[in-house]
């Protein structure tokens, strides 16, 4: 099978594709972006989340055919449109993520700034439950969250939000991200493992097609 489609403002064809195959995969492996993960293939960890069409999906969910004709945003698209001095292109949520210290092992990373990227496109001046809300489906085993909401507060301050950085908050719940309301608290999810509260309980992928999910 063929698949056409925009990738990062780039036409792209994959040829061979098998019928099963994931977007994700087609990115990763037949495309050379790497950068969005390949970690529970479920749609509950969000570190595949791309734009399929301007609505966050998680590529691991998506069959390849469903991509057909259509555009898709990755996570090395955000520096094409960053600005930046001496070559370094950082979107600043990029950007804002190095500075806050928001990037440990790196693996959550990708889907964490399609996630805020996202989430400031539609709300420049978030308030803290924004936030967690439109987080609350990306798992983190490493920062404990709250650098991660330092780095999504900082770009909004350099991205036309009015608010200004403040000492963050812990959430209800021992510092975990609020729940989606798309799954209740406390039901079943890959985010209930040995690591326990480091991650967001219950929390929903952040796929919003409903052919994604």
């Amino acid at each position: 099978m063929r698949v056409n489609l925009t990738v990062n403002g780039r036409p792209h064809t994959a040829d061979d594709v098998w019928e099963g195959e994931s977007l994700l995969y087609v990115l990763r492996e037949r495309l050379g972006l790497p950068g969005s993960k390949n970690a529970c293939e479920q749609g509950e960890c969000g570190s595949c989340t791309v734009r399929l069409d301007g609505d966050l999906v998680c590529a691991c969910l998506v069959a390849a055919g469903q991509a057909e004709g259509r555009e898709v945003t990755t996570v090395e698209g955000l520096a094409q449109g960053g600005e930046g001095d001496g070559g370094d292109r950082l979107a600043p949520i990029q950007r804002a993520f190095v500075e806050a210290g928001a990037v440990q092992c790196g693996f959550c990373t990708p889907g964490l700034l399609m996630a805020a990227d996202d989430l400031l496109a539609r709300v420049p001046d978030p308030a803290d439950a924004d936030i967690r809300e439109a987080l609350s489906g990306n798992l983190c085993r490493c920062t404990g969250y709250e650098t991660i909401l330092d780095a999504v507060r900082l770009a909004a301050t350099r991205t036309g939000g009015a608010g200004t950085p403040e000492a963050p908050e812990a959430p209800e719940g021992g510092g975990r991200p609020c729940a989606s309301p798309g799954r209740p608290r406390g039901s079943p999810s890959a985010a209930t493992g040995p690591a326990g509260p480091a991650g967001p309980v219950g929390s929903a992928s952040p796929c919003r097609a409903p052919t994604a999910c």
